[in-house]
């Protein structure tokens, strides 16, 4: 309630305080202001080009409010594209990932509760505005069963120099399986400013953030045999059995943030333009992962030390500080380097006493750090570079990556390498449960990662992107099964695992369009994995492809845009990762394997002026075959269902 209210009063304070930007007053990408022009006709709307969204990294696009395939694509929950992901039937639950990606940009450890971190927003995901009017996106979506999902964003400039933007997503869908409800809120306010011919600049952001999730462990063993065998009894998926009913979780956060720099000395000389600046990054963060049950599930998750009120709560606080300088010259390139004080807290408010040892409550501690970016155009090659080093403190880690690109007339195509070492996530490291087997104290050496790629981008051609990771000392949740006295399995639980062999994962990316009789379009998408490895530390499908068919025309006098038809998407059978609610993680398993079913979506899709609206049937082909559709094991996915939404902009 408190954000809806702070909501109204800075929607209701820019309405009545905004002025428009003149038109040639937007930044450029690199966020220099052109000479202030006032508009010359009275009324005129600006442009949709001169809506501007800022990246972290100072990337610069416009509002895009096209009807396309892709925004098909990215009309979910994630507002991504979910090409390499497999969803859960509900909508806010985990997403199972059919593709691995490695972080080689990250000098310390994350808190972990990785398979919860889909929708929580981190410092990149963060965007600043800059728009000539104010600005009002709503996006809508049904979900499963009950409930509905809520992504309000609305941003303005009081003046040509200060923007801010204030946003809600909200979600809560019911499901169609017994405690499988999902609640998520994500709250964001940022702000920016820059002074007269951006001297000083400062830009800002506050999230809060709360994801909650009933968790029912997938299905129990009959109740998983009578959802395959088709029993009519159980057509009703509200009368399967599920191996949890009084569980939830919670990921909860908060992060303060600030980004200012200063020019000391600049010049716009076409024969010597430069610009040198000092800047100070901070923020701070606290977050929490907590697991609750009301009785323990002993015959599934193993001995717990308490029947019942069971409670498990990680808790992370981290500060960054972060002082340097950068270089942008004409001549010389772009050189950025700064020192930074990392400070963490991982842990808990208890010691766990085991018959193994004494299992310790935290771990805390400061890493001093040096980072440095360098881009510069060498002839037809864009070069870049970033790296960085703990150079002091209680964790060790390092990364250095750099690439170069080249521009051709329908094609770019661009190669990297990369090299990183850090320790593993915090909760590999130490983590504690009212349930026994989730107890331990580790002290894992570095992850170490190197990594080469090569993309082709070209619209005319194809897209082509090819990564090839080694990995030393990876880490990973791996499966534990348990059994009853008689030997049955009757649960599994997750436990930390540092391979000590060498891994090999290649992924290679294709991706093509096509349009055809004026009207028609298909979209493609293949995607090829392999590993090298002696066990099964990390199982993926071999390939992915999504493949789309579809129509597309303008009817009453050009006022509708109308694009409908249908998307295949398929990867094989595989040793698909299992699903951990008491970690938040999945794991890898060698038990069970699933895929080689068809995912078929039919969609319409519609645009009316700046209104987009969606239908779509998700798992269309559902009702025709065997139910062998899983989204981890133990977890079917969604059965036939039809949802809608929509996505508008307000430009006042």
């Amino acid at each position: 309630m408190k954000h809806l209210l702070f909501l109204f009063f800075l929607v209701s304070a820019a309405c009545i305080a905004q002025q428009r930007i003149p038109r040639d007053g937007t930044p450029r990408t690199d966020q220099r202001p052109l000479n202030n022009k006032e508009v010359s006709v009275e009324g005129e709307k600006p442009p949709i080009t001169d809506y501007l969204i800022i990246s972290q990294n100072r990337d610069t696009t416009f509002v895009d409010t096209t009807l396309t395939i892709q925004k098909d694509y990215k009309f979910n929950y994630l507002r991504q594209d979910d090409f390499e992901y497999m969803p859960f039937q509900n909508i806010g639950q985990p997403y199972n990932k059919l593709v691995k990606r490695f972080d080689m940009e990250q000098l310390s450890p994350r808190m972990g509760a990785e398979a919860r971190h889909d929708n929580y927003y981190e410092i990149d995901d963060i965007n600043d505005y800059y728009v000539p009017t104010p600005l009002t996106e709503l996006y809508f979506k049904t979900v499963i069963n009950q409930g509905q999902q809520l992504d309000a964003l609305f941003t303005s400039n009081l003046s040509p120099k200060f923007n801010f933007s204030i946003s809600y997503k909200g979600m809560r869908s019911a499901g169609d399986y017994v405690n499988s409800l999902t609640s998520t809120g994500n709250f964001k306010f940022t702000s920016s400013y820059f002074s007269e011919r951006q001297k000083y600049r400062m830009r800002l952001h506050t999230v809060f953030q709360d994801l909650s999730n009933q968790e029912n462990g997938g299905l129990s063993a009959d109740a998983l045999q009578g959802f395959i065998s088709e029993d009519e009894a159980l057509d009703d998926r509200g009368r399967l059995e599920p191996n949890l009913d009084t569980a939830t979780s919670l990921l909860d956060g908060k992060r303060f943030y600030i980004d200012q720099d200063y020019e000391v000395l600049g010049s716009v000389d076409s024969l010597s333009n430069y610009s040198l600046r000092v800047y100070n990054r901070a923020y701070f963060e606290d977050k929490f992962y907590r697991y609750t049950e009301a009785s323990a599930t002993e015959s599934f998750l193993g001995e717990a030390y308490r029947p019942t009120n069971l409670k498990d709560k990680t808790n992370l606080e981290e500060g960054m500080l972060e002082l340097g300088a950068s270089l942008d010259h004409k001549v010389l390139g772009y050189y950025k380097a700064g020192v930074s004080r990392l400070e963490y807290n991982y842990g808990y408010d208890r010691i766990v006493n085991q018959a193994t040892g004494i299992v310790p409550n935290r771990l805390q501690g400061e890493i001093y750090q040096f980072k440095a970016e360098f881009a510069k155009r060498i002839g037809v090659f864009e070069l870049q570079a970033r790296g960085g080093i703990n150079i002091a403190g209680d964790l060790d880690g390092q990364f250095l990556n750099a690439m170069a690109t080249v521009d051709f007339k329908n094609f770019s195509v661009a190669a990297g390498a990369g090299i990183s070492s850090r320790a593993p996530n915090f909760n590999f490291q130490l983590h504690q449960s009212d349930y026994v087997l989730y107890n331990w104290s580790n002290n894992f050496s570095n992850v170490e990662k190197q990594q080469l790629s090569f993309q082709i981008i070209s619209p005319k051609y194809l897209d082509l992107d090819i990564e090839l990771n080694t990995l030393q000392d990876y880490t990973y949740f791996k499966e534990n099964l348990i059994t009853n006295d008689t030997g049955d399995v009757t649960g599994y639980t997750a436990a930390p695992v540092q391979t000590n062999e060498e891994l090999t994962y290649l992924k290679i990316k294709a991706h093509k369009s096509f349009t055809f009789l004026r009207y028609f379009g298909s979209d493609h998408t293949l995607l090829f994995q392999n590993v090298t490895q002696k066990e099964n530390v990390i199982n993926v499908p071999s390939f992915i492809t999504r493949n789309s068919l579809y129509y597309k025309n303008r009817f009453f006098q050009n006022a509708l845009l109308l694009q409908t038809g249908v998307t295949l998407k398929y990867f094989d059978e595989y040793r698909m990762d299992g699903y951990d609610p008491v970690l938040g993680e999945f794991y890898s398993q060698n038990s069970t394997t699933l895929g080689a079913f068809p995912l078929v979506d039919i969609f319409l899709d519609a645009k009316i002026q700046q209104t987009r609206i969606f239908f779509k049937l998700e798992n269309a082909t559902s009702p025709l075959g065997r139910p062998e559709y899983f989204s981890a094991p133990r977890h079917p996915f969604r059965d036939l269902s039809l949802r809608f939404g929509l996505v508008w902009n307000f430009f006042l």
